[in-house]
């Protein structure tokens, strides 16, 4: 039963938001739907599933969050009249908090634009990623042990549930960015130094806003679950 109100509620009431994040957390909602679904289930088969799906959906998540965490960082060398997120009472607690304000990001950023558009695929199980495997390991120990009804109220709730999915992408890839840089940042040159281990200076560095990227930390998270997300189906099974 606790399977079956995640799957409706988590797919339902995603469907009325318009804030990126709470759409990730209803949409949460609905795969845990799946996680007890695999772990009502008695078998080996669903006992892997189930380690499998939490797995893959941690740092699915995590990695369509720390994408989000970098697009709100690149987010301050631009302005933009978006209307709806000057609107809200709390625009200052996260740079990034309506799905509108990623409209036309890909001609920003195309390689995030391309990262986060991947774990979103994933999240809706789209093959041959990396989520498309976990529903189907779930589904295939749900099936095996009689849980039709089950079965088909989960597929239906991620085919309903792919709507709120591709909004996103729509926004991303299908509009033009209303972004404009920052005149503030447009002609400034900022300066930096290197220096050597004795404390004395090698080089002088002028740079402007467009010569800043992401830290590599992050840039390598990111591609690395990226790339795992999207490769999974090329990796040595035993």
């Amino acid at each position: 039963m606790s399977s079956l109100f995640s799957l409706i509620i988590g797919t339902v009431v995603g469907l009325t938001q318009f804030r990126i994040k709470r759409l990730f957390a209803y949409s949460t909602i609905s795969h845990v739907g799946f996680i007890l679904l695999a772990l009502s289930i008695t078998s080996i088969e669903s006992i892997q599933a189930f380690v499998f799906y939490l797995m893959q959906y941690s740092i699915s998540n995590l990695n369509a969050f720390i994408i989000l965490v970098a697009i709100g960082f690149s987010f301050y060398f631009y302005v933009t009249d978006n209307k709806e997120h000057k609107e809200l009472l709390d625009k200052n607690n996260s740079p990034v908090q309506l799905i509108s304000q990623l409209r036309g990001y890909f001609y920003v950023n195309p390689v995030l634009a391309l990262s986060l558009a991947i774990t979103i695929f994933s999240f809706v199980g789209v093959p041959p990623l990396v989520g498309f495997f976990a529903k189907q390991m779930v589904l295939s120990a749900a099936l095996d042990s009689g849980y039709v009804f089950l079965s088909l109220v989960a597929i239906l709730t991620s085919v309903v549930g792919a709507v709120y999915y591709l909004n996103i992408i729509k926004e991303i890839f299908f509009y033009k960015p209303e972004y404009k840089i920052n005149s503030l940042l447009k002609d400034r040159k900022l300066l930096g130094y290197i220096y050597n281990n004795n404390g004395v200076l090698i080089k002088n560095l002028e740079f402007k806003y467009n010569n800043i990227v992401m830290s590599s930390p992050i840039s390598i998270t990111i591609s690395s679950i990226t790339l795992i997300i999207l490769l999974f189906i090329f990796m040595n099974k035993e």
